[in-house]
């Protein structure tokens, strides 16, 4: 039997969707009106609803950790932002954990070992996105893909024999640029903004050449990290991947895991970027796809090229 590394268990967790949808054909996807909804907003329902669950207050968290993909502003960083909101009176530290749409597996694998060590007994991971608002209507693939929400989890230190078994991230640069936002910071500064050159503000996605990057590394990386874990795919209970795009069910074929053994909501609720494999985790806890003691693997694509995956005992 494989042995758990790092031991962590969920305390608690939440989501929280904007109230507007927009549908394309048979696809529904969750978007914010900027008058109504923001991503701050977003985040503080998704950690409201995970402190009542787990019955806990922001005192009884020792680390707020923002997992997400795009900031609400340069500068501080997105989880000083949430923490005004929702731990204001409080000193506890705010962090940011970002590899784009991996953001989440990046923070769980980052914060468990902080856990294990002993800096931190329960961390709150909260990712939140309002990606619709960086859209660009001429690239419809791209345009009728992503989906906005916010996903929060309390990880907490435990004795029993649950958490992190094993976590695996690779990167492959050649793609860094198939999927970016180019302007907002220093590359292209905000003064540079124009009608000429304001898709260069706009998200910018290359899908074809992305899904022929990922079909080709990844399988060799799956089992790279099967090796790893020590577990072959017949031990694992569940597999919630990053809902990429409705491309997934061809990868995961690529990777030979059958339908019934892996999350597929892109129809449903889109591309959240970093909060799709939360949000498709707290779903598959919601709907007894997993239940506790199960074995479950993380995993996604992110802009970069990186990809993350991650064996947890729930």
């Amino acid at each position: 039997m494989t042995s758990v590394q790092r031991h962590v268990r969920i305390k608690g967790y939440g989501t929280a969707l904007p109230k507007h949808q927009v549908t394309f054909k048979d696809q529904t996807r969750y978007r914010v009106k900027e008058d109504e909804e923001s991503q701050i907003d977003l985040a503080a329902r998704a950690i409201e609803q995970a402190l009542k669950q787990a019955e806990l207050t922001m005192a009884d968290i020792d680390c707020l950790v923002s997992a997400s993909a795009v900031g609400v502003q340069p500068i501080p960083c997105t989880a000083a932002l949430i923490h005004e909101r929702v731990a204001k009176d409080l000193t506890i530290p705010a962090m940011d954990i970002n590899t784009t749409c991996t953001s989440f597996i990046s923070a769980l694998s980052t914060i468990s070992y902080l856990i294990e060590g002993g800096e931190y007994k329960r961390v709150l991971i909260v990712s939140s996105e309002v990606g619709s608002l960086g859209l660009n209507p001429k690239q419809k693939e791209s345009y009728e893909l992503f989906s906005d929400g916010a996903a929060a989890f309390i990880f907490e230190s435990t004795t029993e024999d649950l958490g992190v078994i094993a976590s695996l991230q690779r990167t492959w640069s050649k793609g860094a640029h198939d999927t970016e936002i180019r302007g907002g910071l220093t590359a292209y500064h905000p003064k540079h903004y124009s009608e000429a050159t304001k898709t260069d503000f706009m998200f910018d996605m290359k899908g074809k050449k992305i899904l022929l990057l990922s079909a080709r590394v990844i399988p060799e990386m799956f089992q790279e990290f099967q090796d790893k874990v020590g577990l072959s795919l017949a031990d694992v209970d569940y597999i919630i991947p990053h809902q990429a795009s409705r491309a997934l069910p061809l990868v995961m074929e690529k990777l030979g895991v059958p339908d019934h053994r892996y999350l597929n909501i892109v129809s449903d609720y889109g591309n959240m970027v970093s909060v799709a494999v939360p949000f498709g985790l707290a779903y598959a806890l919601d709907h007894g796809l997993v239940k506790e003691g199960d074995t479950i693997f993380l995993m996604g694509t992110a802009a970069g090229m990186t990809v993350n995956m991650l064996a947890l005992k729930l």
